[in-house]
């Protein structure tokens, strides 16, 4: 049952660990009522901005975690002015729902984190940051210790080979990332999609697809592993 005296929050999902961790942060903090996810969806391909992951498979995520979605459409390419508008009424509807907070995976970058708060103040919104300053290497190992199961679905092969696209987020994964690249991927060497953890009411069974070149990054497509299976 909902609890009145908590504020009411959306949280950025990208599909990936970090915001499907800071899920189960807020959840077991109690700090704020998590009341939808709140994803940007690149129209044109119907995937899930930047880290590629298909929207159907963002659909079955959110049911597993057992909350509504709201979708901000974008184009592809899209300017910042693009994007900040259509997140903007994407605010004006959480106001009108009564959310007052929004909450965010962010690590550690000091001008994502000014920038989120900025645009949150000019919008009458709280940001909320749950993992802010968990030191990465323990934050990971954190997330594979409490079940948290993920993919790399896009690697950015000026900092990272391009042979760990696809490959499943674990403690070989993390033994074998090259000294510099943050375990989190947190400077932007890679991008994820979490498929099981204490946030999900069940897994998400999933197998990795196609890997292809796309705009100067390597994305890694994943599948659902019933339609992967049928379509062999």
């Amino acid at each position: 049952m909902a609890n009145p005296m908590r504020p009411r929050a959306w949280l950025a999902w990208s599909s990936g660990k970090d915001s499907a961790w800071a899920l189960h942060a807020v959840r077991q903090s109690g700090d704020v009522e998590v009341a939808a996810l709140l994803t940007t969806v690149n129209r044109t391909h119907q995937r899930v901005a930047m880290h590629a992951v298909r929207e159907s498979l963002l659909e079955m995520q959110a049911a597993a975690a057992g909350l509504p979605l709201v979708k901000v459409s974008i184009p592809s390419p899209c300017s910042n002015e693009v994007y900040e508008q259509a997140m903007s009424d994407a605010m004006a509807r959480a106001r009108g729902e009564g959310v007052s907070h929004v909450v965010f995976g962010d690590l550690f970058l000091e001008d994502i984190r000014a920038y989120r708060e900025k645009q949150l103040a000019s919008c009458g919104m709280t940001p909320v940051f749950p993992l802010w300053g968990i030191e990465t290497r323990q934050l990971a190992e954190q997330m594979l210790a409490g079940g948290l199961s993920a993919y790399l679905t896009c690697v950015d092969p000026r900092k990272l080979d391009r042979g760990f696209a696809g490959r499943r987020f674990d403690a070989a994964l993390l033994g074998a990332l090259p000294p510099g690249v943050d375990p989190c991927g947190e400077n932007g060497e890679f991008h994820s999609f979490a498929n099981a953890g204490p946030m999900f009411r069940e897994g998400i069974p999933v197998v990795p697809g196609e890997v292809v070149e796309r705009d100067g990054f390597i994305f890694a497509d994943v599948l659902p592993r019933a339609r992967a299976g049928a379509s062999a």
